[in-house]
């Protein structure tokens, strides 16, 4: 064979050197993606281009609520005096609307750590009531909490909740009724623009202004991919916004849709996706001029599907990265519907990242003991195979006498006195792995622990992210760092048993 083909390059100072870039703002990668092969590259504004201060944006979707509550549903004022942890709900949490009880589950769809208000459920209380089968979340008992727009909801529900059976008391509603009511109240929040306009009345304490977010689209947009907008908020709230967060920041950019090739208003997604609703083109005011069979730059578009807008920019499918925070109606349906590639906004990340980082050594340390456990089930499976083969050729020489069947004898005694050691090894290892591991989760949250896992295994979100988003990060101006054209290479996976 060649010996040019036979010599293997020295990866060492490759796999050494470490990386430069802060791993909060890295871009991470489930499915390589080739941007060069990217010609179109559309965003959602909300928790995507614009991202929001979160305790704020609580603050204000819980107050504007209550008072709904208790102006428009008869709710007692008491409720204002439930006490509130906002850092009690995570993304990536299902509301049980039938028994008022809050849960994480895992890539399985099994539940894992679950609260009724604030009391965390025992392993037995938790298997009555869910038993072993796996959680069907589209049926109509189970709310997911996938965005961050919904946290103060599941927060209100369990403050609520917390208030009247943590203090003895029934609660007045079933809860269903408690949580369609929070629900609809802050539906209707938003629908009749209370919310929104105390954020637009003071955009910088709700709003987070990312310097590097104007040149990011410019660097995308000289590298000559076309950009677009396409977001389910109206004209009115998505014009102020993004002036506050583009007008003035580059120069040759006159306005903020000078950035974007289409913009497109009140998308309500999903159905963008999946129906053929038509483009209406909008005046400056928001009123409707008709229907549109293609899409102009400059213009604003509301409603629209997606066939229409691949027909516009003459590219579809692979072609199209599509940047989004909501896991099913920006990243889920945009893949299942168009083979779109995926871009996913994980605001929470960075803490995620920091946190892991900063636990490092510990988290090292779980691994190994977890390899440690799983070496050790072979090791005691191993000594009782061996007992019982003993005991087995025991049985076959036992009318004998003489040096074999002590032989035999003294082996059984020396495997049984190995599993003992195994196994007494195997409970420390355990031991320690269960401690540290809640040790650990409590730093990253102290009721829900990881976002992204549940004890040993992948959250529900975890998997989610792993098999809808090709990349995902914590902020769209993460991609100022990297080429137009940067190739984004996934780890290689492993089976259990490719593992060596």
């Amino acid at each position: 064979m060649n010996a040019t083909r036979d010599a293997r390059l020295d990866l060492t100072a490759i796999l050494d050197e470490q990386p430069q870039s802060d791993p909060k703002r890295r871009i991470y990668a489930n499915r390589n993606l080739d941007m060069a092969r990217v010609e179109v590259i559309g965003f959602d504004m909300d928790y995507t281009l614009a991202q929001y201060h979160q305790q704020a944006m609580d603050e204000l979707s819980i107050r504007v609520t209550v008072d709904k509550l208790i102006d428009k549903r008869g709710y007692p004022e008491e409720i204002r005096e439930a006490r509130l942890d906002l850092s009690f709900i995570i993304r990536g949490l299902v509301i049980d609307k039938e028994t008022g009880n809050i849960f994480k589950m895992d890539a399985h769809r099994h539940v894992g750590r679950c609260y009724h208000g604030y009391r965390e459920m025992a392993e037995a209380e938790r298997l009555e009531v869910y038993g072993t089968r796996p959680i069907r979340l589209n049926s109509g008992r189970f709310h997911w909490v996938d965005t961050l727009f919904a946290l103060p909801e599941a927060t209100l529900m369990a403050g609520i909740i917390e208030h009247f059976e943590g203090n003895g008391r029934e609660l007045p509603w079933t809860y269903r009724q408690l949580f369609d009511d929070v629900r609809q109240s802050i539906d209707e929040a938003h629908a009749d623009n209370s919310l929104k306009a105390e954020i637009l009345a003071d955009l910088p304490k709700y709003v987070v202004k990312d310097p590097d977010l104007a040149p990011t689209l410019h660097k995308l947009r000289s590298a000559g991919k076309r950009l677009f907008l396409a977001t389910n908020s109206e004209l009115y709230y998505t014009d102020a916004v993004m002036r506050y967060l583009l007008d003035g920041e580059m120069p040759f950019y006159r306005i903020w849709q000078d950035y974007f090739d289409a913009v497109i208003v009140s998308a309500a997604k999903p159905r963008f996706f999946n129906e053929e609703r038509p483009f209406i083109e909008l005046d400056s005011e928001g009123n409707p001029v008709g229907e549109a069979r293609r899409l102009k730059r400059g213009v604003v578009y509301s409603g629209g599907n997606i066939r229409v807008l691949e027909e516009s920019f003459d590219f579809g499918g692979p072609q199209i990265l599509y940047v989004g925070d909501h896991m099913y109606s920006d990243i889920v349906r945009s893949r299942k519907a168009s083979v779109w590639r995926t871009a996913l906004v994980v605001q929470e990340m960075e803490d995620s990242i920091r946190l892991t980082h900063e636990h490092k050594a510990d988290l090292s340390r779980i691994h190994d003991l977890e390899e440690a456990a799983r070496r050790l089930d072979d090791a005691i499976n191993y000594q009782l195979t061996l007992i019982k083969s003993l005991g087995r050729m025991g049985q076959l020489l036992g009318r004998l006498t003489g040096p074999e069947s002590r032989v035999v004898d003294r082996a059984r005694e020396s495997a049984r006195a190995e599993l003992d050691l195994k196994r007494s090894l195997q409970a420390r290892v355990l031991r320690e792995l269960e401690a540290l591991e809640r040790d650990v989760d409590a730093r990253f949250n102290p009721y829900w622990g990881r976002v992204f896992r549940e004890i040993n295994e992948r959250s529900q979100l975890g998997a989610q992210v792993q098999h809808y988003a090709c990349i995902y990060t914590s902020k769209v101006s993460n991609l100022l760092a990297y080429s137009p054209n940067q190739v984004f290479r996934a780890p290689r996976e492993k089976m259990p048993h490719e593992r060596v």
